[in-house]
């Protein structure tokens, strides 16, 4: 399947749809994020990019805090909310107003993540992010969240930049990061798609492209 040449696919499949591209750090889900992205708009479609922790002005400032190596005693609750504060202001302020008018929205992370790193690897019950999730987004979840599954080791190598402070965590911590997102999505498979971001970009992206189209052609 030549993925990228599909317009009138992705034109029927993508217009008012909320994906999200999450996984462990090292995943490469942001380049293929932008990748995706940049076929979308070729194929016409409004396409929003957006990330998190940020993606707004306020957004960005709690980015610093929760990255900022020097914020090493804050405590996993605190953590949990300061995400939940920056992802309630992105939907307001862009994913919602952005499917109100028919775009697709492309998300570098969003609840996923908080479930992954401050559920499944920091302890905090998968009940109460729930709970402060559905406050902070109102509702509105993903139709399709995409993980990038791979293991530590293989991410760490792929990192030549200065880690931030969730990076710095220990390999065990990470360890319990990739089985939270596997745990989500073999918990609600229709409404995650896991994909093994170990090979190739090119690999990746066949796999990403023809999981998103059998997934959001059965709900057309």
């Amino acid at each position: 399947m030549k993925v990228d040449a599909m317009p009138t696919t992705w034109n029927s499949l993508l217009p008012g749809k909320f994906i999200v591209f999450d996984g462990p750090d090292g995943s490469g889900k942001s380049t293929q994020l932008r990748r995706l992205a940049q076929v979308a708009r070729d194929a016409r479609v409004e396409t929003v990019e957006v990330r998190e922790p940020g993606g707004t002005s306020i957004g960005e400032k709690i980015r610093e805090v929760l990255l900022d190596p020097a914020n090493g005693e804050m405590v996993t609750r605190c953590e949990m909310l300061l995400y939940m504060a920056s992802r309630a202001q992105l939907v307001e302020e862009r994913i919602l107003p952005a499917l109100a008018r028919g775009a697709f929205v492309l998300a570098d992370r969003f609840i996923s993540s908080t479930l992954a790193y401050q559920g499944s690897a920091g302890g905090i019950a998968v009940r109460d992010v729930m709970a402060v999730g559905d406050i902070a987004i109102g509702g509105r979840w993903p139709d399709l969240v995409v993980i990038f599954d791979v293991d530590w080791a293989t991410a760490r190598s792929r990192m030549s930049r200065a880690l931030d402070r969730m990076e710095q965590k220990d390999a065990e911590y990470h360890r319990r990061v990739r089985e939270g997102y596997l745990d989500q999505a073999r918990a609600n498979p229709e409404r995650y798609l896991v994909v093994d971001s170990t090979v190739d970009a090119e690999r990746v992206f066949e796999a990403v492209s023809t999981g998103m189209h059998e997934r959001l052609a059965r709900r057309s």
